[in-house]
């Protein structure tokens, strides 16, 4: 079953934040994840939620995900985002 990271995010310094962005696929990809979203603007349509920007990753599984989530290679790089961004990321099964 397919299992989807989902983040909210602002970015609080940019120069850091592009450090990131350009580093962090080639760790997606080689968890077995990719983009379905990718840091666009959402459009509130219901609620209060109102991120930012978003990204939402697709890995073949809940394990994958997990394993990339405490990869240690990604572990400065999430460090990196925690320091150049407020952002929620929350974990979540698909359902096929």
């Amino acid at each position: 079953m397919r299992a989807y990271l989902v983040l909210d995010f602002e970015i609080v310094e940019a120069a850091p934040f592009m450090d990131y962005a350009r580093q962090i696929p080639a760790l997606i990809e080689r968890h077995r994840g990719r983009y379905v979203v990718r840091g666009e603007r959402p459009a509130v349509v219901e609620g209060s939620w109102a991120p930012d920007r978003m990204v939402i990753l697709e890995f073949e599984s809940r394990q994958h995900a997990e394993d990339f989530l405490g990869d240690p290679a990604a572990q400065e790089l999430f460090a990196l985002r925690h320091r150049s961004t407020r952002s929620n990321l929350v974990l979540v099964d698909g359902c096929i």
